[in-house]
């Protein structure tokens, strides 16, 4: 029920966050949430897991950048003994297809993990589910021709139920499938437990509080902490 509440009062982001270009790669020591991708340039062991996103991952209407999911699931880590440096790409209004196209751009820098975040603007546009998939796996697929190996990690997500039922259905068939063909480790549903509970989300009901945020790191953590896992301690 939760995850069609999302998807009743979801289709008001299309107004709220059109696509823009593609932001430049900065360095930060920190994710932002101000939707610009991020790196970092020095190298001290820690795994280089980089987010590619929406606004979600962007942390849109978030009073500071360490209240996104990203930088929760650094602090997670760290807590865990096994810490990672975060690297925030999320862009506010981002599609598969604009994900894409800035796709060389962010991988001019090393990652050891990509955390796949798109899909939910496809979803409240009513674009082509085939479209979609194609997109996330030519990601993937690049990714992984540029850097050999590099694990995955796809991040599942729902459509508005006004397309019906037959396309809310396909939609949602293309992240297990995606995941399942490339070899990459699935969050089922990112917001799970968090669509549709007014308190976990801000006032535009779509966008996440921190509270919101910090489900949303852990949804992924049980996914990515695994991963992390087989790459080792620092200096390894």
């Amino acid at each position: 029920m939760t995850r069609f509440l999302f998807a009743s009062v979801a289709v008001v982001l299309v107004a709220c966050s059109p696509e823009e270009a593609p932001a430049p790669v900065v360095p930060s020591e920190e994710a932002t949430s101000a939707g610009v991708p991020t790196v970092e340039a020095a190298d001290d062991g820690r795994p280089r897991v980089v987010f590619l996103g929406t606004s979600l991952t962007a942390g849109l209407g978030l009073a500071s950048e360490e209240d996104s999911y990203v930088a929760q699931i650094a602090a997670l880590a760290d807590s865990a003994g096994t810490p990672i440096r975060a690297i925030n790409a999320g862009v506010s209004g981002e599609t598969s297809a604009g994900g894409l196209r800035r796709l060389d751009w962010v991988l001019r820098e090393p990652l050891d993990v990509l955390v796949l975040e798109l899909g939910a603007n496809d979803g409240l546009r009513g674009h082509d589910p085939l479209t979609l998939e194609a997109n996330l796996r030519e990601i993937v697929e690049r990714t992984r021709t540029r850097y050999p190996g590099t694990p995955v990690v796809i991040a599942g997500m729902q459509a508005p139920p006004n397309f019906g039922f037959m396309y809310t259905t396909r939609f949602a068939a293309v992240f297990p499938l995606v995941a399942e063909e490339t070899s990459s480790a699935l969050v089922p549903f990112l917001l799970d437990s968090v669509a549709g509970i007014p308190e976990l989300n801000q006032a535009d009901q779509i966008h996440p509080t921190v509270e919101g945020h910090g489900i949303m790191a852990r949804n992924v953590w049980r996914v990515l902490s695994n991963i992390i896992d087989t790459l080792g301690a620092p200096g390894a």
